[in-house]
């Protein structure tokens, strides 16, 4: 038996004193997060939320994302984190969808209204009882939010729940069909979290402290951020959204020994120290440099070695496993291209589309992945569990190969892999070419219809500061590099691309 939530008062119960959360110049405490997230399960209990009652969260990164996680935890109920993008009929789908008898959400400003939006989506949808609205202090008025908790009950334990209990059900970002709800246990996630001893070095003698500038709602900044940081004790340093030259301030400013974020993330960082004279490396104190969420090209990874003076390590997952399923191990230089090896008590493996597997260097196939991770299922949608589960394995829905060596490599999502002529293209493998010209510095390769070929290759690029190419130079360029069927006929030069909230690009806005 167990709860997630007993992360926060272990540590809480050692290290009360110790910084477990800075934002906007405030620091929270152990000892003040395990009481206010006590508080508020006091709070929602008191408004009838029980044990296994589903409560959403619409909140960015800060303090009252931890305290609201946690206290839904110890309330014994289970947490459903929305992305804050949503609109009001967005997050009243969740709400539909998952059940939830309770909408906990921050107040947000004019930029980002999400007392508004929730306020919407809780009016349409007669299920959901309950709507906490969290505001913060400023300075003409304290946070109700806050002084409301003051009269809860702040002794209140971790309710006890079971290894398989639902923890968080984590919405995926449904890029084909409506989103699903990935139901993770308690047992899933406190799981993910213990294998930063191994796989990081995490210690809580030795607390590092994290820059968290990933969204807290999503499944990569939630357990390689949060839940490991507050497991060993660290410090999360939190910023509202991602800004390179915030999050370059913030590695000097804090000492930061931690980094994770995704590929465009660090291409922010690289493109905001071009504006910078040179000098030592800009983040010192910086230990780790972890990449997740989407492939790193090869060349962003070397870029940053030689500015940072730091491999960055890369890993896989996804909502579905917790999300962490294999990293660059730790005794090893970490292998351009490779999201490393399984992590402890995860298999991984490669099968065709009938489900058989796949063996030898040189096959490409699915990943499917088995362990303690893996989610118990898709919340409300036993087909599609069945679909996506067989004997324990998660096909990903990614496809990648293996070396000798049991190091994987990502070749491209399965939905992404453009079908020329009969041919298969891996825009990744494009995309890794283009990004090795000295003009490009990010770019995305699509397949977009061709009434000739089925579809036919088409490149979209950024170029560095100052630097000038014409579409047809690099149609010429990469046709010297690449296969006749895999070099891209049509090159668009783009300002950007557009993104998630979580950073990756939006390739299908633009086929």
């Amino acid at each position: 038996m167990t709860n997630l939530a007993l992360l926060l008062e272990e540590t809480a119960a050692r290290h009360a004193d110790r910084a477990a959360v800075v934002a906007e110049g405030q620091t929270l405490t152990y000892g003040a997060l395990d009481l206010r997230s006590a508080q508020f399960a006091s709070l929602l209990a008191g408004r009838g939320v029980r044990p296994g009652d589903r409560v959403a969260l619409s909140c960015t990164n800060g303090p009252f994302f931890p305290i609201a996680y946690y206290g839904i935890l110890k309330a014994g109920a289970v947490v459903v984190p929305l992305n804050v993008l949503l609109k009001g009929g967005e997050i009243a789908y969740h709400l539909q969808d998952s059940g939830a008898v309770a909408l906990v959400a921050a107040v947000g400003d004019d930029a980002l209204p999400l007392r508004r939006s929730a306020s919407e989506a809780f009016a349409a949808v007669e299920g959901c009882r309950e709507l906490v609205l969290m505001d913060p202090a400023d300075e003409h008025a304290p946070s109700a939010f806050l002084s409301g908790l003051d009269d809860q009950d702040g002794d209140r334990r971790a309710a006890v729940r079971g290894d398989e209990d639902t923890a968080v059900i984590l919405y995926t970002s449904g890029t084909t069909g409506r989103p699903k709800g990935a139901e993770l246990t308690h047992a899933n996630l406190r799981g993910n979290a213990e294998v930063s001893a191994p796989l990081f070095g995490a210690d809580e003698e030795r607390p590092d402290t994290h820059l968290c500038v990933l969204p807290l709602y999503h499944s990569f900044g939630q357990t390689v951020v949060m839940n490991s940081a507050v497991r060993f004790g660290g410090t999360i340093v939190t910023l509202p959204r991602f800004e390179p030259d915030a999050a370059l301030n913030a590695f000097a400013e804090h000492g930061i020994t931690v980094f994770a974020g995704v590929p465009t993330m660090y291409w922010g960082l690289l493109r905001a120290l071009e504006k910078r004279p040179a000098g030592p490396p800009p983040a010192p104190s910086l230990r780790l440099a972890l990449a997740g969420g989407s492939a790193l090209p090869v060349e962003l990874a070397r870029e940053f070695h030689a500015r940072f003076g730091l491999r960055v390590r890369e890993g896989y997952g996804l909502s579905e496993t917790s999300p962490v399923a294999s990293f660059a191990p730790p005794d090893a230089v970490p292998r351009p291209g490779s999201i490393g090896v399984p992590i402890p008590g995860v298999r991984m493996a490669l099968i065709a589309d009938d489900w058989t597997r796949l063996d030898g260097p040189d096959a490409v196939g699915e990943i499917v992945i088995s362990g303690p991770n893996v989610m118990k299922g898709y919340h409300g949608r036993p087909e599609a569990t069945a679909e996506a589960i067989r004997d324990g394995w998660f096909r990903s829905g990614d496809l990648a190969r293996r070396d000798e060596d049991g190091y994987y490599y990502i070749v491209d999502r399965a939905k992404d892999m453009i079908i020329r002529g009969g041919f298969n293209v891996y825009p990744r493998e494009i995309e890794e070419v283009l990004m090795t010209h000295p003009a490009i510095s990010l770019a995305a390769v699509v397949g977009v219809p061709d009434p000739r070929h089925g579809e036919e290759v088409k490149a979209y690029v950024v170029l560095r500061a100052g630097a000038s190419v014409e579409a047809g130079e690099l149609v010429a360029w990469s046709r010297e590099r690449l296969a006749a069927y895999k070099y891209p006929r049509l090159v668009e030069v783009r300002d950007g691309f557009p993104m998630t909230s979580t950073g990756k690009i939006l390739k299908r806005e633009l086929r």
